[in-house]
């Protein structure tokens, strides 16, 4: 997922964008690069646009302006042709459309809500994310398939309004590595990884290898989806999926032990080629680990 940026607000949003985009492409169905522009305002300016785009003289919360003009009753699952004439060369990607959201309106409404600002912005991308990818609400059927596809694609980043987020499933699992692995840098070895890891309370952290010129700072995907998450303030795993195209990706060494740092009992996923995949896990690859608890004995 390409998300071109402009910023109209006086801060930048922390809200896992890049991972809701790949989520809601995921639970589409879409495989191909895509590419959104999104423009983070107030509500002056997203009430202005309101009134001279669509004759609505208030603000709201979020516009969504998209490029593919898709059959009726039709969504970009199913319109391949038509999303590949929206192809950016430059960008390498599908450009999807345009994205506006109020952060004034984004923050009232999560007060209002009970939930944070955060999970409101992931939630108004989404529904701009389903938009631009052919769903309505008009209509009553309509918005309830809008909102289902809405809740999923929440899910598997790991935003619900639940305290609890359910896990999702080991194929919506292996589909995100697949996805990563689209992002690999890898000139050297081409041998392009994904890696998706799930944290126990339901969020994903994606990642691709990326090679070095000098091959020993070359990081694998295992590790950049790792170290991304325990950024993010991740401690505790549930599972990996890894993918690749020419032969079953098993996590090297260092990897193996990187993550057995923080998930000892890990299950890992592998997937290559034409859909195969295999399960193990992390006490299989790495008997007689050594982790912290050796360390503090």
């Amino acid at each position: 997922m390409i998300i071109e940026w402009e910023w109209k607000t006086a801060s930048a949003v922390d809200a896992p964008f890049l991972l809701v985009g790949d989520c809601c492409l995921q639970a589409e169905g879409v495989a191909m690069p895509c590419a959104v522009h999104v423009v983070m305002t107030d509500d002056d300016e997203i009430h202005q646009i309101n009134r001279e785009q669509r004759g609505v003289d208030r603000p709201t919360d979020v516009l969504s302006f998209p490029s593919v003009n898709y059959r009726s009753g039709e969504t970009a699952r199913n319109s391949e042709k038509r999303l590949r004439r929206e192809w950016d060369p430059e960008l390498r990607a599908c450009h999807l459309g345009d994205v506006i959201i109020s952060r004034e309106r984004a923050r009232a409404q999560a007060e209002e809500y009970g939930h944070s600002e955060e999970r409101e912005l992931c939630y108004l991308f989404a529904h701009a994310m389903f938009h631009l990818m052919g769903y309505d609400h008009m209509e009553e059927e309509e918005k309830k398939e809008m909102r289902l596809m809405e809740e999923k694609a929440l899910s598997m980043a790991g935003i619900t309004r639940e305290e609890d987020a359910p896990a999702i499933s080991d194929e919506e699992l292996l589909a995100l590595a697949r996805r990563a692995m689209e992002y690999s840098y890898s000139p050297y070895s081409h041998y392009p990884v994904g890696a998706a890891l799930l944290c126990v309370d339901g969020r994903v952290f994606t990642g691709c290898n990326i090679e070095n010129a000098s091959f020993g700072l070359t990081n694998c995907g295992e590790r950049t989806a790792l170290f991304k998450a325990v950024s993010e303030g991740a401690r505790e795993f549930v599972a990996i999926a890894i993918a690749s195209k020419a032969s079953a990706p098993y996590p090297c060494g260092a990897c193996r032990q990187a993550l057995n740092e923080f998930a000892p009992r890990l299950r890992v996923l592998v997937t290559w080629g034409d859909g195969l995949v295999e399960k193990t896990t992390l006490p299989e690859l790495l008997p007689h680990s050594f982790g912290p608890e050796d360390v503090n004995a």
